[in-house]
């Protein structure tokens, strides 16, 4: 395939014919929900991540929803998180009747500053939603810390980050509980579909009860002993993630490989800056890849003249502050978290997928390398002088 007809998709699963055989062996059997193949999928996860327990449910926003749910948070209460990330990470709380509350964010992880975090305690505070955003961790261990010192749960969002480390260790171990997504963009895919991670079995006995529409521990039929939901996995969906599980480190080790890829080709671009892996992270689980433009480049025309050339792009995140849900309800404005705010009008994610092929890397950076070129050639609109590069501030 030439240049001119190359079209790359954004991203896509890696599904190779044991997922498919996993899922079909299902469909030949007659139990295609509340099956042995959700309970393996839970024990090979809580295996993979190095914890006791594992609950299986229909998403990660789901599995948010329960982790409050599950606390007893509701109306009154507040629950910090940030504002850079998938909206699900705020949602959760007001899905309880209680208020999210956000805190700016470190601008070289994108995940949140400990320290902002801690300014914005008040004494309704119950909760701490960490999100490993990108697959990046966040600083678990400051923020367990502040969590301690002000009796105060910490949760963590790690849908964008299986297999991530901190510190030589895995993520999903060091909070109350950890959710994991399978969306099928994530590193490994159910299609729809979540976990729950804890060391607390007990956690996971209500965990498991109340996406179980809130029947008892044992499941008995028709017994519903608290309020619950249908948050249930089913078979099928956790048959093809007891496959991806089982792939796990060479999907991985593949992402890196593109990962890898991209920052040789763009890592001497002044006008775009690769992602920053901080030292602590032992081990990035590359859920996207995310480069950071130079403020001066106009995104929307950059996006355009790559989407002409079959190349989809996204901005990652527009902030959950910014959405129009959020300024209607809480009078949210552009510059309450000056740095979420600097920063996210620069972000782009560029394709990325677990089967994305070295040319069609090339292709990307090629054409992402030119059109920021020609805008640089192009006069400046306030000087009408022509445009000086410069390094992305870090």
């Amino acid at each position: 395939m030439n240049e001119s007809e190359m079209s790359i998709p954004l991203s896509q699963p890696s599904i190779t014919q044991v997922e498919i055989e996993a899922v079909l062996a299902v469909l030949r059997t007659s139990t295609l929900s509340l099956g042995p193949r959700v309970r393996a999928f839970e024990r090979a996860v809580a295996e993979y991540v190095g914890v006791a327990e594992a609950v299986a449910v229909n998403s990660g926003t789901s599995g948010l929803h329960l982790c409050l749910a599950s606390l007893d948070i509701g109306p009154g209460d507040e629950v910090i998180t940030t504002p850079f990330s998938f909206v699900a990470s705020a949602n959760c709380a007001l899905y309880q009747g209680a208020r999210p509350v956000f805190a700016d964010i470190d601008p070289r992880t994108l995940n949140l500053d400990p320290a902002c975090v801690e300014d914005r305690i008040t004494p309704r505070t119950r909760a701490i939603v960490a999100v490993d955003v990108f697959g990046q961790p966040a600083d678990i261990e400051a923020l367990g810390a502040i969590a301690e010192r002000y009796n105060l749960v910490l949760v963590q969002d790690a849908c964008e980050a299986i297999g991530a480390e901190r510190n030589a260790r895995r993520v999903g171990g060091q909070a109350k509980a950890a959710v994991f997504a399978f969306y099928p963009n994530k590193q490994i895919t159910t299609g729809e579909g979540g976990m729950i991670v804890t060391d607390d079995p007990a956690h996971a006995r209500l965990l498991r009860s109340m996406a179980n529409q809130g029947r008892d521990d044992d499941g008995t039929w028709m017994n519903h002993v608290r309020l619950g939901y249908n948050y249930r996995l089913d078979e099928m969906s956790a048959a093809l993630g007891l496959a991806q599980v089982g792939r796990i480190d060479e999907i991985l080790a593949r992402r890196e490989r593109v990962a890898r890829w991209y920052g040789e080709r763009l890592l001497a671009q002044r006008d775009v800056q690769i992602p920053y892996v901080a030292p602590e992270t032992t081990r990035m689980s590359w859920f996207v890849y995310v480069v950071r433009l130079d403020e001066r480049i106009d995104r929307a025309a950059l996006m355009a003249g790559l989407g002409a050339d079959g190349i989809p792009t996204r901005p990652y995140f527009v902030p959950i502050h910014q959405q129009p849900f959020y300024r209607e309800r809480f009078g949210y404005r552009t510059g309450d978290f000056p740095v979420t705010d600097r920063i996210a009008p620069t972000t782009l994610a560029l394709p990325f997928f677990t089967d994305m092929t070295e040319a069609q890397v090339d292709y990307v950076c090629d054409r992402l390398i030119g059109h920021i070129e020609r805008q640089g050639d192009r006069p400046d609109a306030r000087s009408g002088r022509p445009s000086r590069r410069r390094e992305v501030a870090v």
